[in-house]
């Protein structure tokens, strides 16, 4: 009997198994990994429907829809990043703790299949070389150490934020950096570039023709975009700033689109500085964006900009402060303040969140509230210190330095209207930083809501190292060798 036992096991490892065993082994990684999904699958597909009640079987069949999603995602990573533009502007969201969004958790689920597919797949260890990823790297360590600083008693009398709370804040940081990473990586031709820049143009413009032509938006679905978006500062930014560049500089365009363009283009402007003028950071960081392609395309251009705008620019700030007088009075007041709690803990500040809780010790103006600075390096500095200030400015300079060098460099058409764009969208970004928490949304304002909108700035500046990956890997061909 035992000897029979033997043999059956023998047959089944040695004949039966043998040649599924030897097609896995020869399959990669990638394979093995679809291989398996697909088989789970199927397996779930065949059971659930007599195990499963009607909520469980509709569950489960959007398991299975993810499970689909996320094998197509594994083949075409590039088409996550599209499907994001339409998730973070469009697509709303159930009521979640914390300004949670569908916008955000789509975003996490395509860091987890990029890093899957580092860790195992067809990219794996694969990692670009930019000198803009070091910077974001260690300002991310610096974060984490914040966080963990954070949770020190700093302050007698006052407890730092919940939890919940601090692990907001601290997914901003990470996933700011996570969608400049992930598209720098997963951007690999130039054709999937302009599919972005595209789809973005078209969705946002719908927004802005609603102001014009009142008609139009009547046929629109009612709140088209979702909160957070087209009220974020960067929605308007990165709108003007690759719209006027690709009108400007992008000469394989046909004449006709590129005068559709400096219409869009304009019209933001128009509706930024004239129709919406009592929002400053509806047309502050415009401004910027517009006179830093401007003056990156000529250094005449910029000095006889420089020249012709310093009055104008006197007067616009003047009134800019005249108009809200007691908004620039009590921002002033606050900082003084936020600077009286920094002090305390300069290097690396409080960690996400906290300082908020903090707030109440210091009274403003004979109040004992809870305030935000209002403004995003005040907030940065209270939160990751004046260490995790110089990451970001550092990262920064390395993402303009980039730009610089790749203007000239880049074939003329989309690749250097897009570096134009890019430059100026990081100029109108850091400037509408000074005006409120647009880049890194502090989580008892703009929070994970608004990151909604702020996360495309992110991507459209890891575009900028896209760009210089697929030139450096092919020469100026808009591709890389690995999509031959």
């Amino acid at each position: 009997m035992l000897n029979l036992l033997f043999i059956l096991e023998d047959t089944i490892n040695n004949r039966l198994l043998a040649a599924p065993r030897q097609w896995l082994a020869e399959l990669g990684a990638p394979s093995r990994i679809r291989v398996l999904i697909i088989i789970g699958a199927l397996l779930l597909s065949v059971v659930v429907p007599f195990k499963a009640s009607s909520r469980q079987l509709i569950l489960a069949m959007l398991l299975l829809a993810g499970i689909g999603g996320a094998l197509v995602l594994l083949r075409w990573p590039p088409l996550g990043l599209l499907l994001l533009v339409v998730v973070a502007l469009i697509v709303p969201s159930p009521p979640m703790p914390g300004g949670l969004n569908v916008a955000v958790l789509f975003l996490i689920g395509l860091l987890g299949l990029w890093l899957l597919d580092m860790l195992f797949g067809s990219r794996k260890g694969e990692w670009i070389q930019s000198r803009t990823t070091l910077p974001l790297l260690v300002f991310i360590g610096v974060t984490l150490l914040s966080f963990g600083v954070g949770q020190l008693p700093w302050f007698n009398f006052a407890h730092p934020a919940p939890m919940d709370a601090q692990l907001g804040g601290l997914s901003i940081f990470i996933l700011a950096a996570g969608i400049f990473l992930l598209t720098a990586h997963q951007i690999q031709d130039l054709r999937w570039l302009q599919w972005l820049v595209w789809l973005y143009l078209a969705l946002t413009s719908l927004h802005l023709l609603t102001w014009f032509l009142p008609r139009l938006g009547r046929l629109l679905p009612d709140n088209l975009f979702a909160p957070g978006t087209a009220n974020n500062s960067l929605f308007w930014v990165w709108l003007l700033s690759l719209a006027l560049s690709q009108a400007a500089f992008n000469r394989d365009l046909h004449i006709g689109w590129r005068t559709a363009l400096g219409i869009l283009a304009a019209a933001t402007l128009y509706k930024g500085v004239f129709l919406n003028s009592d929002w400053k950071s509806g047309y502050l960081p415009l401004l910027v964006s517009a006179a830093a392609i401007i003056g990156a395309r000529s250094w005449r251009a910029a000095l006889s900009l420089a020249v012709l705008s310093a009055a104008p620019a006197m007067y616009i700030a003047s009134e800019a402060i005249a108009t809200d007088e007691y908004s620039y009075a009590t921002r002033m007041d606050a900082w003084i303040i936020m600077f009286k709690i920094i002090k305390v803990n300069p290097i690396l500040g409080f960690g996400p969140a906290n300082y908020y809780w903090y707030t109440p010790l210091f009274p403003i103006r004979g109040w004992a509230v809870e305030f935000n600075s209002h403004n995003q390096y005040v907030d940065m500095i209270a939160q990751v210190g004046l260490l995790g200030m110089a990451c970001f400015l550092w990262f920064s300079g390395e993402v303009a330095w980039l730009g610089w060098k790749l203007k000239d460099s880049v074939p003329s058409g989309f690749a250097r209207a897009y570096v134009y764009g890019a430059l100026g969208g990081l100029a109108g970004t850091l400037a509408a930083g000074t005006l409120a928490d647009w880049i890194l949304p502090f989580t008892y304002n703009i929070g994970l809501t608004g990151f909604r909108a702020s996360m495309l700035g992110w991507m459209f500046l890891g575009g900028l190292v896209s760009v210089e990956q697929i030139m450096k890997d092919e020469g100026g061909s808009g591709r890389r060798k690995d999509e031959g």
